[in-house]
């Protein structure tokens, strides 16, 4: 890796960029020169260079989307600016930083994905009219293009503001502007909190966090109907992400003589390669770990006889996940006991996705699932009827832990911000995107089930589109069904 500039290197950039982002010439030291740049490589460094200004570039595919999901936001807000921004760069460590994320609202609304891009909604008489504020091309005239942390010689080609208008279908502006205008601005105005200080700070003394909540809430909520061009994105997420789950059974050999870490790593290249990233980090849990909900250490060791809980999502170019499970056995084959609990576990998914369908409270997939397992339960003697009283007082949950399922998305848990009356407690409507994940885990230390259950976790999830006439499964393409795991594991690994 390239080494950064010296802060002194960094200071000289700064000021050749200028304060407020202005082009200024290079500066001259008293000796003449930047330090170890000589006044005849500064000025070479300004010229030679070719036009690469793109021009006629289509529109991306989600961009008349966005515009109807900007128009939404206009009618919900009318008379008030409106400020989202897509975030910074986080350090991961001294001068260094986490691969960039925008921000889901930024995104949704915009299609970018720029680092340190704003839209700004500013009210028009009935409506708003929509400004995207980016960082534009590196100046080749003051230095900043190869001076600067930002230049483009360390981090790349952006688009010009000419190419991002053309690509987005919205005004673009020079961000660095920004938030000096805003400072100044007058009238209501809201922003998504959390993702970029600057802006927010250029509005202290103009927005609420109760109105600013507001805005969070609803741009949550209106995330929860996909359109067509989602419902797209997620399939082909779910697509990736069953590509990505045959990888892993193909490698368990070498996970076994390795550890976690080689499933995990095996799904993250199919992620990247298929693309964006993976949605969330992977939960590749192997013999009891999967008796952890969220086991992301991932450096356990993978042996035959145990089973392998993989929970994994690919993430797309246009930042929706996929969000499965699959609950392997390492061997290829489960045994007595684990396809028992195995088999459970299914049965639980098979009713909870049957009760997704337009019209159905969000809540009834999760009853449904939860029933199944408590009349395990008490079937298996590990807790007292009647089935109705465990559900009552909710004796199942030391084993089953969590929720059946959530919203999916741009977000894992998508929708998050959502009022409870229009989510948990709310209907299904078609365009609906939910997991349906049941599970029953039994930790190793504990005492109350038999000592051939302690260990065995085991989880089914799939990503389930609610439709006109009931729903589709998006991850239908990996089995669930205990025998079809068996001869799907043992195809591929003889392929």
């Amino acid at each position: 890796m390239a080494e950064e500039l010296t802060p002194a290197e960094t200071d000289l950039a700064a000021e050749a960029a200028g304060a407020e982002g202005e082009e200024q010439p290079i500066k001259q030291r008293k000796n003449g020169l930047y330090p170890g740049v000589s006044d005849e490589l500064a000025e070479n460094m300004t010229t030679g260079w070719a036009d690469t200004e793109l021009h006629g570039l289509e529109p991306i595919a989600q961009a008349a989307h966005t515009a109807a999901r900007r128009a939404a936001l206009s009618a919900r807000f009318p008379g008030e600016r409106l400020v989202v921004p897509a975030g910074n760069l986080k350090t991961r460590s001294n001068d260094t930083e986490y691969s960039f994320r925008a921000s889901t609202e930024y995104a949704y609304l915009t299609g970018d994905q720029s680092e340190d891009g704003v839209l700004v909604l500013e009210p028009r008489g009935e409506g708003h009219v929509a400004t995207i504020y980016l960082l534009p091309r590196s100046n080749r005239e003051n230095g900043e293009f190869w001076l600067s942390g930002q230049g483009e010689l360390w981090v790349g080609r952006r688009h010009s503001l000419a190419e991002a208008e053309q690509l987005l279908g919205i005004p673009a502006e020079d961000v660095r502007e920004l938030a000096g205008r805003l400072s100044e601005a007058t009238g209501p105005v809201r922003v998504v909190r959390g993702h970029d200080a600057s802006i927010e700070a250029a509005l202290t003394d103009k927005v609420t966090k109760e109105r600013d909540e507001e805005l969070r809430v609803f741009l949550s909520e209106a995330r929860a109907v996909k359109d067509e061009f989602e419902i797209g994105e997620l399939q082909k997420a779910c697509d990736s992400t069953a590509r990505g789950f045959e990888d892993v059974v193909k490698v368990l050999d070498k996970a076994q003589a390795t550890s976690e870490r080689y499933i995990e790593g095996t799904f993250f290249l199919r992620a990247r390669v298929e693309g964006n990233d993976v949605g969330y980090g992977s939960i590749c849990a192997a013999g009891p770990h999967a008796t952890t909900l969220h086991w992301v250490r991932n450096d356990g060791p993978v042996r035959s006889g145990d089973l392998l809980l993989l929970d994994a999502g690919v993430e797309t170019h246009t930042l929706y996940t996929a969000d499965v499970t699959r609950t392997l056995p390492i061997s290829g084959r489960y045994t007595e006991i684990q396809r028992k609990i195995y088999d459970a576990v299914y049965e639980a998914q098979e009713a909870g996705i049957a009760a997704v369908r337009p019209g159905a409270k969000y809540r009834d997939f999760h009853d449904a699932s939860q029933r199944v397992l408590a009349e395990k339960l008490v079937e298996w003697g590990l807790v007292e009827g009647p089935v109705e009283r465990v559900i009552e007082l909710g004796l199942q949950r030391r084993w089953t832990l969590h929720g059946t399922g959530h919203m999916l998305g741009m977000d894992v848990h998508d929708c998050a911000a959502a009022r409870t009356e229009a989510y948990v407690d709310g209907t299904l409507e078609p365009g609906m995107c939910l997991t349906v994940e049941p599970g029953l885990y039994f930790q190793a230390d504990d005492l109350t089930v038999p000592e051939e259950y302690r260990g065995i976790g085991v989880r089914i999830e799939d990503d389930i589109l609610v439709t006109e006439d009931g729903n589709r499964n998006l991850s239908a393409a990996l089995p669930r069904q205990a025998d079809e795991v068996e001869a799907w594991m043992a195809s591929l690994q003889q392929s």
